[in-house]
């Protein structure tokens, strides 16, 4: 019988490593972005393109690999086949990708957010005590989500930044979840 994400100590989550390698990415990702605002904006549709590209082909490869071990599984396929879509479309049109970039990452931003607060519920429901720090992550990831999404003129003024600290928070929240995920195969 499959398991949700942290149920049995018995079953435990393969690749822990790739969400860590994908949190890691997150945050290079934002301290890049934040080194170089003047190119950001022009390179960050691309680079933006690529990095969601790569993380939803390894959020499939992850949700394909524990599909006995994870009884929602298919919400881990859906949003990589999501973020692998989204990856292929802004690759394949860089102009448009640089006009509506602002709505791309807000929505984007958006879904990652509510994922980490559902796993972050999740977690709570087998009494790991970090569970709230990844809870005011989502929360924080929602929140420049928002940013972007209220105001898309002003938010390609200040994108960079909002999408350096968006990255950052979003790597930390998926940094903690692999220790966590480790964790619980060590119990």
């Amino acid at each position: 019988m499959a398991t949700t994400i942290l149920s049995s100590t018995q079953s435990t989550v393969k690749n822990w490593w790739i969400t860590l390698l994908i949190g890691v990415l997150y945050i290079i990702a934002g301290v890049w972005v934040f080194q170089t605002p003047v190119a950001s904006y022009v390179s960050l549709s691309i680079i933006f393109s690529v990095f969601i590209f790569i993380s939803g082909g390894s959020q499939i490869v992850f949700s394909i690999s524990n599909r006995h071990e994870i009884s929602s599984w298919g919400w881990y396929l859906t949003g990589g086949i999501l973020d692998l879509i989204i990856g292929l479309l802004l690759i394949t049109h860089p102009l448009m990708t640089m006009a509506i970039l602002p709505f791309y990452i807000g929505f984007w931003l958006l879904f990652q957010g509510f994922m980490a607060i559902g796993l972050s519920f999740q977690i709570k429901t087998f009494g790991i005590l970090s569970w709230g720090w990844l809870l005011f992550l989502g929360c924080l990831i929602i929140l420049f989500s928002f940013l972007l999404l209220a105001n898309p003129i002003i938010a390609g003024l200040s994108i960079v930044y909002m999408t350096a600290l968006a990255f950052i928070s979003a790597g930390i929240f998926r940094i903690a979840l692999a220790f966590n995920l480790k964790n619980q195969n060590h119990n």
